[in-house]
């Protein structure tokens, strides 16, 4: 069931519904405001707008680079396992033949 809830992003009050719990709403507000103050550091007279445009692409940058991560995470347990299903196959039909690992 999704709450209400209260949240201050970059100095603007926010109402938000979500079905997350507290905690789970706070770390996505406190990830947001790192951003936003990260960039705001680096930055010379940039506006509230352009600071949390910047935000918003370094966050999305991070969230491409994790899939990027995971469709290679997922592309190695996928290898791995085909290898692995090989090997016991192998097995069981007596066939000798040793696992080597990459």
């Amino acid at each position: 069931m999704k709450r209400r809830f209260n949240i201050n992003v970059m100095g603007q009050e926010f109402y938000i519904l979500s079905d997350k719990g507290d905690e789970y709403v706070e770390n996505v507000v406190q990830y947001v405001n790192k951003k936003a103050e990260e960039i705001g550091r680096s930055t010379k007279d940039v506006s509230t707008l352009g600071i949390a445009i910047l935000a918003a692409l370094n966050i999305a940058d991070d969230l491409f680079e994790l899939r990027n991560e995971q469709t290679l995470l997922c592309s190695q347990v996928r290898s791995k396992t085909e290898r692995l299903i090989e090997f016991v196959e192998k097995s069981r039909l007596g066939v000798d033949d040793t696992l080597r690992c990459s």
